[in-house]
């Protein structure tokens, strides 16, 4: 009977060890504690606005200015905008709605995650240059500076003049 009562308390112990492990776990899969998203309009707001530019930001695959029409709803934007990242928290996404006249940063394209048609759509780049960019990038890693794109084949000085003030490392 004694050897019995030791067994239960075995299980019930590994029972309760297992729930708390298993708890843990599904806590830290939670989205509370992942990046926020960014989403700031530019357009002064009013119901005669038809269509307005919108800046979308953080944990999206493609930052950067979207067309928002009467109907559309965020996440048709965020659709637009590549859809969401895996640490994306769209309960914490912040909406910031700028005066006219202020300055707004403008789009920088991160060449560490820009796919090679969105690198070509930079001033002097093309399509040559912008696969070459995704392939130094793949074989080297993630540029630490955006200086070292005159590393990449094909990009000299000229090249990296007319693109700078228009990409990041992000």
């Amino acid at each position: 009977m004694k050897r019995l009562t030791n067994y239960r308390m075995l299980i019930a112990l590994s029972l309760i060890a297992l729930i708390i492990v298993g708890g843990i776990f599904l806590f830290q899969q939670q989205p509370w504690s992942k990046e926020s998203l960014e989403i700031i309009l530019t357009t002064p707001v009013s119901a005669s606005t038809t269509e307005w530019e919108i800046y979308v930001d953080g944990a999206v695959e493609n930052p950067g200015w979207y067309s928002l029409e009467q109907d559309n709803k965020i996440r048709d934007v965020l659709s637009k905008a590549g859809g969401s990242n895996s640490n994306t928290n769209p309960v914490t996404a912040k909406l910031y709605i700028y005066e006219n006249g202020k300055s707004v940063a403008p789009q920088l394209i991160s060449i560490n995650r820009a796919p090679d048609w969105l690198l070509d759509a930079l001033p002097g780049i093309g399509t040559t240059l912008a696969q070459n960019i995704v392939q130094y990038r793949e074989e080297n890693g993630s540029f630490m500076m955006i200086e070292e794109l005159l590393l990449v084949s094909g990009i000299g000085e000229a090249k990296y003049d007319g693109v700078k003030k228009f990409i990041t490392v992000e």
